[in-house]
């Protein structure tokens, strides 16, 4: 019986020909970069099969897999790649390349001895990987099995014993009995050899994943149990997939897609493989194929709909020692994240940097996570508005920088202007505001102010056109007192260390926004000066007691738009004081304690205004929080640690699934009246949660993109005996009308 290793050189027709690939396979020496410390030589190697990579420590040394090409997403050129290009003067960016991943696999960083060497690897597992993106599922399938039993073949003599395949069900995170596992095997094992080799390592696979619920319900509907003719698949389609009128339609165009065999196609039957594939497919997904590209309206103001929102997103681990890498920002931007968050503190030689502060988190050039942001805002999944959440701790001179930097970075990318045409009581609509970038931060002034001065500055040239001459100034006129201003400060104060705005004490309520002049420059600056109560002596900001907040730059504050940061103190007081432009932060746990206490004042809240909410400071290992109790109170930006894998993160990806993924979802009509009278605790009709009875089949068939060299397998539900769990009824509380 044949191994899966004996397999064609190369899987596709004229692939076995090209010279890249056949230089791959003969194998080279390149370095592999872990840091900028960490380099060491490996010899790569394409196996015969054309579709895995193995390297070892030297030529003919004893090799182990490293990745499949179907594990592949890109290949990223040297100067793409933050880690080369730290080794810029060590080596030529031209003779470094990355290889991407598919899932949360960390990336491969690869240096050739030449720039020839580097262009073959590229190009050839880029022929690769266009090859594998073009196969059909039942290519995957058995590319997949192949993969899978090179990974479980630990010796490589093309056959497994029973202890490489309980390996292989240990990598595969497959929890099963071993006297369970002990009987397939042996089953499979037509040749009793002890071994599994070709077809009974496919056996194998089958009777692993094999689901007697789904067997059950194909033989509900097939009278002889082998096969489905095309009109028990329609009654199949509008029985159980509800599929009604289409049905006659789309059975014939799925049994065409999914049956295996030619002959079944022409006698247009699904056997039981095409049925599990059909299963496994898109088309047999829950999904709402309507809800997959943009179908909701994208005209209403930014605040009516939830966002994809990203916390510390510079962070690729945990954030008190975990490495901070623009590869944090580009894997965001892919997953169709659109608030991404930016931490800046003052760095070496005057160039700010990004990292968790006061952590053992590495640190990265902010010029840098702007250029990534420049050029992945737009370029993967949306075009609709990116916004930056920018936690500022920076020094006047390095926020000089920053303003700089934004602005020759971001060009015309980045929104510095008001929207023409817009009411000065709702904010831009993501329509109108596509290829934007919008900042979020701090601001001296407010937008009416702003609109005011571009309105000046649009009259001026016509004005002095008008005057001519006149409009000269008298150099003996006396120029008008300045205002008496508050205590300067000097522009290099040191800010306090402040990752995220802190939930407000009694005596915050008292802050004041000051404006004063830079003492070494004369323009003027801004701080936020602690006063006292109304009957105290304003003498007494003279002393040195007096508390300050940092300066904020103008040049920095004037690119904050719409986005304007403000503390909150209480609903009532956004109600008296705040305008639909500004924005607040909540920590998780002030969130749910105000959804808690004034569940319906935060819908209301929410309504006109935009809220963000971030994960707990005690998360230290960069957990999550289940979003869904922050998106019920209408809490548009729900920050998520995005490098965390987990059920949390499982519920925002779907969430931001539907709309084309573009990281916009509108929200349900009750979230986005102010008067609502919704209280995601207390609902009351016509918001009461309903009983919701859901059938479900539970099945766990592997397919390819289920699982990479990165990611594992949920575990199977699997008993001692083998038995799975059947159909089941699940009850479930549920507000129907929000999702």
């Amino acid at each position: 019986m044949a191994s899966l290793q004996d397999t064609p050189a190369f899987p596709g027709p004229g692939l076995s020909t090209d010279q890249d690939l056949l230089l791959m396979q003969e194998g080279m020496m390149m370095r592999k970069v872990r840091s900028k410390n960490w380099k060491k030589l490996r010899h790569f190697r394409l196996q015969n099969d054309g579709m895995t990579v193995w390297h070892a420590r030297q030529a003919g040394g004893r090799a182990k897999p490293t990745f499949s090409i179907s594990d592949v997403e890109r290949i990223r050129l040297g100067h793409d790649s933050e880690l080369l290009r730290n080794l810029a003067e060590e080596f030529p960016l031209e003779q470094g390349f990355t290889i991407v991943f598919h899932g949360r696999r960390p990336n491969l960083d690869l240096i050739a001895n030449s720039v020839e060497e580097a262009q073959s690897w590229m190009q050839g597992l880029q022929l690769l990987v266009d090859f594998v993106t073009n196969m059909d599922q039942q290519e995957r399938l058995d590319q997949w099995l192949r993969d899978w039993f090179q990974r479980g073949d630990k010796n490589q003599d093309g056959r497994m014993s029973f202890q490489e395949v309980q390996r292989l069900l240990h990598l595969m995170n497959v929890e099963m009995d071993r006297e369970y596992a002990l009987s397939l095997f042996q089953a499979a094992d037509v040749s009793q050899s002890d071994t599994l080799e070709g077809e009974e390592f496919v056996q194998f696979y089958k009777a692993l994943t094999k689901r007697t619920e789904v067997q059950e319900l194909f033989e509900n509907f097939s009278s002889d149990g082998q096969k489905l003719t095309l009109l028990e698949f329609v009654d199949f389609l509008r029985e159980e997939q509800k599929e009604q009128d289409r049905a006659p339609d789309l059975a014939l165009e799925l049994i065409n897609r999914y049956e295996p065999s030619d002959s079944g196609r022409l006698r247009h039957v699904l056997s039981v493989d095409g049925f599990l594939s059909y299963l496994c497919s898109k088309d047999g997904s829950i999904f709402n194929p309507a809800c997959l590209p943009i179908y909701q309206d994208m005209t209403q103001p930014m605040n009516h709909y939830f966002i994809n929102s990203s916390h510390n997103t510079y962070l690729v681990a945990d954030q008190l020692c975990g490495q901070s890498s623009i590869e944090g920002y580009i894997r965001a931007l892919k997953r169709g994240c659109r608030c991404v968050e930016v931490d800046v503190w003052d760095g070496p030689s005057g160039e700010p940097v990004v990292y968790h502060g006061h952590t053992l988190t590495s640190r990265i050039l902010f010029k840098d996570v702007l250029a990534t942001v420049a050029q992945y805002a737009f370029q993967v999944t949306s075009d609709y508005p990116l916004i930056l959440s920018l936690e500022n701790h920076c020094t006047w001179e390095q926020q000089e920088t920053m303003a700089r930097y934004l602005t020759e970075i971001l060009g015309e990318q980045l929104l510095s202007t008001t929207v023409n045409g817009m009411p000065l009581n709702q904010l831009p609509s993501p329509e109108q505001l596509r290829g934007k970038i919008l900042l979020k931060g701090k601001k001296l002034t407010t937008l009416e102010e702003d609109i005011e001065e571009e309105e000046n500055e649009e009259l001026q040239p016509e004005l002095e056109r008008e005057q001519g001459s006149e409009v000269e100034l008298d150099p003996f006129l006396e120029p008008e007192p300045e205002p008496e201003l508050e205590p300067e400060l000097e522009p290099g104060h040191e800010p306090e260390p402040e990752s995220e705005p802190q939930e407000p004490s009694s005596r915050s309520k008292d802050k004041q926004e000051k404006v004063v002049k830079c003492p070494l420059s004369g323009l003027p600056i801004c701080c936020q000066i602690m006063v006292q109560t109304p009957s105290f002596n304003p003498e007494s900001l003279l002393l040195s007691k007096q508390i300050a907040k940092p300066i904020l730059c103008p040049a920095l504050s004037a690119l904050v738009v719409y986005l304007k940061s403000v503390s909150f103190y209480s609903f009532t007081h956004s109600k008296e004081h705040y305008h639909f432009y500004e924005i607040s932060s909540f920590s998780e746990a002030k969130a749910k304690n105000l959804i808690k206490e004034a569940g319906n004042e935060f819908v209301q809240h929410n309504a006109w205004q935009l809220s963000r909410v971030y994960p707990s400071g005690l998360r230290t290992d960069s957990s999550n929080y289940n979003p869904q109790e922050l998106w019920i109170a209408g809490c548009q930006m729900v920050a998520m640690n995005m490098q965390t894998a987990g059920l949390a993160m499982d519920i925002c990806d779907g969430l931001f699934r539907q709309n084309g993924g573009c990281g916009y979802v509108l929200k349900p009509d009750f979230l986005r009246d102010t008067q609502s009278s919704f209280h995601p605790h207390r609902p009351i009709s016509p918001f009461q949660g309903k009983r919701l009875l859901v059938q479900v089949t539970v099945t766990y068939t592997c397919s390819p993109g289920m699982v990479s060299a990165s990611t594992q397998l949920p575990s199977l539900c699997t008993s001692a005996s083998g038995k799975t769990w059947g159909r089941r009824n699940l009850e479930a509380q549920s507000h129907t009308q929000i999702y």
